[in-house]
C-alpha cells in the first residue's frame, strides 16, 4: 500500500488502525510454493488468526498449522462458510495440530476427526492413547535453534536418541506415528539449522524403518525469516539449501510439509497511529501515540520483534523516542527513532507489522486494540 493508500485508511478509520493487504499475504504465498515446490504449505494460524487471512490463504491453496481447539475450529469454521464454488470437500488432512502438549478436553473434541497431531514424550503418548486413539501422531524432534530470534527447543521436541523408542512405544500401544517434524526456531537466519535438522530427521527415519516401521511425513516447522531489515537474507537462498537436503536424504514419495506464519503475514500489514502527547525528556524529544507494547506493538515484548516509526511528513530529522498509551513505564516503543519534527495529531505508521502483533494484543489500562482493516481481499 503507498502512503496515499494509507492515509485513507487513517482518514475512514481512524486511528489506531492496521490495515492488511491481502494481495501481499496472496505473493508470498505464491512465492513460497514457487522457492520449494515439493513443500506443502501449513500456515501457522497463531502468528494472525484473522478469519480474512485463513479464508484467503485456503482460496491460495494453503493447510493450516494450529496450536489450539479454537484455532482448529476457527479453519473449520471460515472454511465452512464460503460459498461451495470456492470450497472443496472439506479434508481434515488439510490441518496438522502441531501443539506438541494439549489437554485431555482438546483431545477428546479432536478424536473424532482423526486428526494429524503432534507430541514428544512418553506421558503426551499416554494422554492420546487414552483420549484421541483415532489421531495420526507426528513425532517432534529437537533441533538446534541457534540464531533465530525466538528459541523453542528448550521446551518442545525430544531427544533424537529418544526418537525411535517414542515411534515404537505408540505403535505398540496401537497408535500410528505417520511423521517425523521439527521446528528451527522462530525468524530463523541461521539457515546451517535447517540443513542439521534436515539430516537429523532423515536419520530417525532411517533408524525407525530399520526397526520395521515406514515413515511418509516430515514436517520442517515454521522460521522462514522476513525481511525486517537489510541483514535478513531472503528465501531464495534458504529454499536451494532445503530443496537440496530434501531431494538427497528423502525419497520423492515423502510427503514434505512446513508452516510458514511470520514468512506469509509480516508484511502484509501496516499499522498507523497518531501522536497525542509530545514532551522533552533527557535531551531529546518524545512523542507518545495512540497504539502500544500491549496492543498492536506487542511483539516487542512477546516476539523480541523491533518495528521501525516512520513519519508521514518530511525534514530534518532528528532522534526521539516514542512511547505507548498507557500508564506504563515498559511501555516503550522506540528509544531512538530518526523522525522529523512531529507536532501533536500527526501521522505515524509501522510496516511489516502483520505477525505476532495484532494477534496478542491485549486491553491492557482499558484501550481497545487497534481496528483491523482488510483490503485487496
Amino acid at each position: 500500500m503507498t502512503k496515499k493508500d494509507l492515509l485513507a485508511v487513517a482518514r475512514k478509520y481512524s486511528t489506531p488502525v492496521v490495515a492488511i493487504d491481502h494481495a501481499v499475504i496472496r505473493r508470498n504465498y505464491a512465492n513460497f510454493r514457487r522457492r520449494l515446490p515439493r513443500v506443502q504449505a501449513y500456515y501457522a494460524v497463531k502468528a494472525n488468526p484473522a478469519p480474512e487471512i485463513v479464508r484467503t490463504l485456503y482460496k491460495a491453496g494453503a493447510s493450516f498449522d494450529v496450536a489450539s481447539l479454537p484455532e482448529f475450529l476457527l479453519v473449520h469454521k471460515n472454511i465452512e462458510q464460503l460459498p461451495a464454488k470456492e470450497r472443496q470437500a472439506f479434508i481434515w488432512d488439510k490441518i496438522i495440530y502441531a501443539n506438541p502438549i494439549k489437554p485431555k478436553e482438546t483431545l477428546q473434541a479432536l478424536d473424532q476427526y482423526k486428526p494429524l497431531i503432534a507430541y514428544d514424550n512418553l506421558e503426551e503418548l499416554r494422554k492420546i492413547q487414552r483420549y484421541a486413539p483415532h489421531a495420526g501422531l507426528v513425532l517432534r524432534l529437537r533441533v538446534p535453534n541457534t540464531g533465530s530470534m525466538v528459541e523453542l527447543s528448550s521446551k518442545f521436541g525430544c531427544d533424537p536418541g529418544e526418537a525411535a523408542g517414542l515411534v515404537l512405544e505408540a505403535f505398540r500401544a496401537g497408535l500410528v506415528v505417520e511423521g517425523l517434524s521439527f521446528h528451527v526456531g522462530s525468524q530463523c537466519t541461521n539457515f546451517d539449522n535447517f540443513v542439521q535438522a534436515l539430516n537429523i530427521a532423515a536419520a530417525v527415519r532411517r533408524e525407525v524403518l530399520a526397526r520395521g516401521h515406514e515413515i511418509k511425513i516430515l514436517d520442517i516447522g515454521g522460521g522462514f525469516p522476513v525481511p525486517y531489515d537489510a541483514h535478513v537474507k531472503p528465501l531464495g537462498p534458504l529454499a536451494r539449501k532445503i530443496n537440496a537436503e530434501i531431494d538427497r536424504l528423502f525419497s520423492k514419495d515423502m510427503e514434505i510439509l512446513a508452516e510458514p506464519g511470520r514468512y506469509l503475514v509480516a508484511t502484509a500489514a501496516t499499522a498507523i497511529a497518531r501522536v497525542i502527547g509530545k514532551a522533552f525528556r533527557d535531551g531529546k524529544t518524545c512523542y507518545y501515540i495512540d497504539d502500544s507494547v500491549y496492543h498492536t506493538y506487542s511483539g516487542i515484548v512477546f516476539d523480541h520483534c523491533q518495528y521501525r516509526i516512520k513519519a508521514f511528513k518530511t525534514g530534518e530529522k532528528e532522534l526521539a523516542t516514542v512511547f505507548g498509551q498507557t500508564c506504563d513505564g515498559m511501555d516503550i516503543i522506540a528509544q531512538s527513532e530518526e523522525l522529523p519534527k512531529l507536532e501533536i495529531e500527526d501521522l505515524v505508521y509501522s510496516e511489516d507489522i502483520g505477525a505476532y502483533s495484532n494477534a496478542s494484543a491485549t486491553w491492557f489500562n482499558g484501550f481497545a486494540p487497534a481496528q483491523v482493516v482488510h483490503v485487496n481481499e
